[in-house]
């Protein structure tokens, strides 16, 4: 039953490729979103819950840890500086947002990991990040059931620019000017979409 399970599923795979292939013309420039994943570090805060209250908490944390995490990788020069930065400092960024969650009156425990997540397309401004797998530093408040936030930590998309310091590394120092192309805007949408529909099957495909 598992082997003709994982056939199905290469069948379906192979068939849903060749289609995109065929009618978007878009290896290149799928080419190109496979590789933005290697060059950045996400974050993922999810709520509790989709309530008012938790939510208004979210962002709360969320702006803790931006805090946090912009002095620690301001001189952060690769994906791979930052991740280790992050590990070693997990139980400094639980115990900040874990003083937000107390302050505002809550009890939710916090989760926070480095973890691989696939993610949708995102748009951020004029920036779309391809679907994907994405190393993130995933944090979980209380049941982590709500509508979650994301950003991109390395290089640092999510910090206001009072907030960001001399020499950090911004998206166009890390992506090549391919890459650039491809994210910028919205002139891609339905290649986007293309990638999003590959990416989503191949994560399914790994199941």
């Amino acid at each position: 039953m598992f082997k003709f399970r994982y056939i199905e599923k290469a069948v379906l795979v192979g068939f849903v490729i060749a289609l995109l292939f065929f009618f978007t013309g878009f290896t290149a420039f799928a080419a190109q979103c496979e590789q933005i994943p290697n060059e950045v570090f996400r974050l993922h805060v999810l709520a509790n819950s989709d309530s008012e209250e938790d939510q208004a908490l979210k962002l709360k944390v969320r702006d803790r840890l931006l805090a946090e995490t912009g002095a620690l990788f301001g001189s952060c020069m690769t994906k791979v500086e930052a991740m280790d930065t992050a590990k070693g400092n997990l139980a400094l960024l639980q115990q900040a947002a874990q003083d937000v969650i107390e302050k505002e009156g809550y009890f939710y425990p916090v989760t926070i990991e480095v973890d691989n997540i696939f993610f949708e397309n995102r748009q951020y401004d004029e920036i779309t990040m391809p679907a994907g797998q994405y190393d993130a530093l995933k944090v979980s408040i209380g049941k982590g059931e709500g509508k979650n936030w994301w950003c991109v930590l390395f290089p640092a998309m999510c910090l206001p620019v009072a907030q960001k310091y001399d020499g950090m590394l911004q998206l166009e120092d890390v992506l090549s000017d391919q890459q650039m192309q491809a994210v910028e805007g919205n002139q891609y949408e339905i290649k986007f979409k293309s990638v999003e529909i590959y990416e989503t099957i191949k994560s399914w495909f790994t199941w």
